[in-house]
């Protein structure tokens, strides 16, 4: 069986203030497990129990374990790193394998990104080999995540932090499209420094309205820039193959970030769109290697 898992967001349950309706763990858990989705990413700071035996025994009870977790922290500051230790304690102590880091420039939500200098931009690579290490310590590998409004965004800093760090990234097939980077060129260049990987399908027309200012992310969430896999335009064929040609053995993560308004004909949306993907990850991969993978 392959290494597949899903995360909160898909659920509309995300970080950034005023982001959407939130729906209760029990619902989405629930969700996850009746879909047949044996992981979960842990969400954001507090949706799930910060004490590590209370979240063990809730994932339990959906027959869920946990991959990793999602960690956006203003890396360019120098007083950002102390913070990952109960993090990455909760992390490993309830199971995970992963931190997810992000570039947070210390604002709220993704819709404004201030420029680094160039020292700012060494601070946020050094710090990133710190937290690095921090999880290490705790038992976690660690992963950077590109991410729009984070300050690794666009391909070029994706491309200057291939260059400037060793940190192996997290290849997120929708925000990479969204800030510029084709996840496919990116996996074929540089196959070995995918340490984890996010599953996105986006729609090209809004993603370049994202990139090219005319639209906010926020806005464009709500729009529907992510679409179930296979509806929109990253070309998973071509990526899955790659993925397995050079041997990728980690975990799989549906996301696709959503907002949920205020009405309950929303609330089966999520399930919809998941099993949509799940639909499509099992057309993609009939009969391919990729099937076969067993998880450690």
């Amino acid at each position: 069986m392959t290494k597949l898992a899903a995360a909160p967001i898909t659920w509309g349950v995300c970080e950034v203030p005023g982001w959407g309706r939130v729906l209760p763990p029990t619902t989405v858990l629930g969700e996850m497990a009746a879909l047949g989705l044996t992981a979960t990413e842990l969400g954001p700071p507090g949706y799930l129990p910060t004490e590590a035996t209370e979240l063990r025994e809730l994932l339990a009870n959906y027959d869920l374990g946990l991959v990793g977790g999602f960690y956006a922290t203003p890396l360019h500051r120098t007083s950002t790193v102390d913070s990952v230790d109960p993090v990455a304690a909760l992390l490993a102590e309830a199971g995970g394998e992963v931190l997810v880091l992000a570039a947070a420039t210390g604002l709220d939500g993704y819709d404004e990104r201030p420029a680094l200098s160039d020292r700012e931009w060494g601070t946020l690579v050094e710090n990133a080999g710190r937290v690095a290490a921090r999880a290490a310590a705790a038992g976690l590998r660690t992963v950077l995540h590109p991410h729009v409004g984070t300050h690794v965004e666009t391909r070029a800093e994706v491309e200057r932090f291939v260059h400037d760090s060793d940190l192996p990234l997290c290849v997120d097939t929708g925000h990479l499209l969204i800030g510029g980077t084709d996840p496919v060129d990116l996996v074929r260049r540089h196959p070995h420094r995918v340490g984890h990987v996010h599953l996105k399908d986006v729609r090209r027309d809004l993603a370049e309205q994202v990139r090219r200012g005319d639209r906010t992310y926020t806005d464009a969430v709500a729009q529907g820039i992510y679409t179930p896999l296979g509806a929109g335009d990253v070309d998973l064929d071509t990526l899955l193959n790659l993925l397995r040609d050079n041997d990728y053995d980690g975990w799989y993560v549906l996301e696709q970030d959503t907002t949920l308004g205020s009405g309950p004909t929303a609330d089966g949306t999520p399930r919809q769109h998941t099993r949509q993907s799940l639909d499509h990850l099992d057309r993609l991969w009939a009969g391919s290697a990729v099937k076969e993978t067993s998880p450690d």
